[in-house]
């Protein structure tokens, strides 16, 4: 079997991942299979400075909360606050403790010192203020968003005041009721307050629109990106939790649905002022419908973000997925030889990248049948998989640490 790949290994380089692809895409999606582990981390992080120092690549987007993440983008481009600070606030999921993600904001702030802001590397969150046990308050969002207007455009083109939006929002706890996810009921997400909330977010955004010309003129790029950030998020949480009152068995693909659609519109926005690597689960970055299980739920599926992205942008966007072999601190052995972990472990090298294709070829040959996993938190390549992905990084035993 090896015999079928050896020829086609490469070094887990970002030359030899260009290699593969037709041109220089303007989305490079860097999947992982699972979350948390810091090797996969350290791998990501030495790609992304060597697309910044070679292929002139400078944003890096992660699986992370969009509006925690401009924390951190203040911090790597202007200095503000202090890496603890950062890493404390600046990360949904707590990512925050990771090191290779600290070693990732300390190195990008390095990079920007002494440089010119059009030079800056920059850094971004695509996922929305959501965690898998509930969402975030819309407030910061719509407060956000209602601010830059007021600054900028007249009084009376507003849908309202800064205080008929407090009163709508209420307290901010009754949106993070965590008992919501399981128990529809006790969601605010249909109440008469919260569609209110929906007409008037739709409104700011837009006026944002409609008011483009002048608030090109009165504002900085920067500032109108964050308001539309602001925008997008408002709608899209507002949205999230009027799915999470719903009792209708769709409640579960839409969630997940309207997540990764405000996953793919982070994106897009970040992708058209340049080109940007994410970083992000496969099932969040693969062209393909995603798919699970949770919480005694029959199988829900999904468009991913990753499908949604690549519709709107086609061979500009790449999506180079991590496979791994081993990670035994979690029960994951050596993978069975008939499955795609199988075929590129039959390589001694710790880590390489290989042309989805290539392997695709090989996986047909022998009939590869999908991995199982006895680790809830590990997504292995379907053979299904191959034919929509661009390459694969195989690491062979992920260590603990």
């Amino acid at each position: 079997m090896e015999t079928g790949i050896k020829d086609f290994a490469r070094p887990v380089e970002a030359w030899a991942i260009m290699e593969l692809l037709p041109a220089r895409p303007r989305v490079l999606a860097l999947g992982e299979p699972t979350h948390g582990e810091d090797a996969l981390l350290d791998l990501r992080n030495t790609l992304f400075r060597q697309l910044v120092e070679e292929d002139g690549y400078r944003t890096i987007a992660l699986e992370s909360d969009c509006l925690r993440a401009l924390t951190v983008d203040a911090y790597v481009t202007a200095g503000e606050g202090s890496l603890d600070d950062v890493m404390k606030r600046g990360f949904s999921h707590d990512w925050g403790v990771s090191q290779a993600n600290r070693e990732l904001v300390h190195w990008m702030r390095d990079f920007n010192t002494n440089r010119p802001a059009d030079d800056h590397v920059r850094f971004a969150g695509v996922d929305g203020p959501l965690e898998i046990t509930g969402a975030e308050s819309p407030r910061q969002a719509l407060t956000g968003l209602h601010d830059y207007l007021t600054a900028h455009v007249d009084t009376d083109l507003l849908p309202c005041t800064a205080d008929r939006l407090d009163d709508l929002l209420g307290t901010d706890g009754l949106w993070t009721n965590q008992a919501a996810m399981m128990d529809p009921s006790q969601s605010i997400g249909r109440t008469p307050e919260a569609r209110e909330l929906r007409l008037l977010a739709d409104d700011m955004v837009t006026l944002l629109e409609t008011q483009a010309p002048h608030l090109a003129a009165v504002s900085s790029p920067d500032e109108r990106d964050r308001a539309h950030l602001y925008g997008r998020t408002a709608v899209g949480l507002l949205r999230y939790h009027s799915w999470m009152a719903d009792t209708s068995p769709a409640r579960m693909a839409r969630l997940l649905a309207t997540r990764d659609e405000m996953m793919a519109g982070n994106l897009l926005a970040l992708a058209s002022r340049g080109p940007v690597l994410v970083h992000a689960h496969n099932s969040h970055v693969q062209r393909d419908k995603s798919a699970m299980r949770m919480w005694g739920h029959p199988k829900v599926e999904w468009w991913s973000a990753g499908a949604l992205v690549s519709t709107r942008l086609g061979d500009q966007y790449a999506h180079v997925a991590a496979a791994l072999g081993t990670m035994r601190h979690q029960g994951v052995d050596t993978p069975p030889s008939d499955t795609v972990e199988g075929i590129l472990h039959s390589l001694a090298e710790p880590q390489y990248v290989i042309a989805a294709a290539q392997l695709d070829a090989v996986a047909r040959d022998i009939r590869a049948v999908p991995r199982v996993s006895p680790y809830f938190g590990y997504a292995p390549l379907a053979p299904s998989h191959l034919p929509r992905i661009d390459g694969v990084v195989y690491v062979r035993d992920v260590p603990h640490d």
